[in-house]
């Protein structure tokens, strides 16, 4: 990543804290305008997503068969 990527990641992040409101238009406004660039985090998004659900149901499982012992 260069250093105008690190730059604009931190102004990114700032103005998510500081202002999610206009962050929120923002990136509505990105995803419009550039569809593409969003694709593959929508489908890490869901991968991730899909990892977590497995996790929690192993979770759920270990604490069912702590409780029965």
């Amino acid at each position: 990543m260069s250093n105008l990527d690190d730059s604009i990641g931190k102004i990114l992040l700032e103005l998510q804290k500081d202002d999610p409101e206009t962050f929120a238009k923002l990136m509505r406004k990105a995803q419009e305008e550039n569809p593409e660039l969003f694709e593959e985090t929508d489908t890490e998004n869901k991968e991730i997503e899909e990892y977590n659900k497995k996790v929690e149901e192993y979770n759920k499982m270990i604490d069912k068969e702590w409780f029965l012992q």
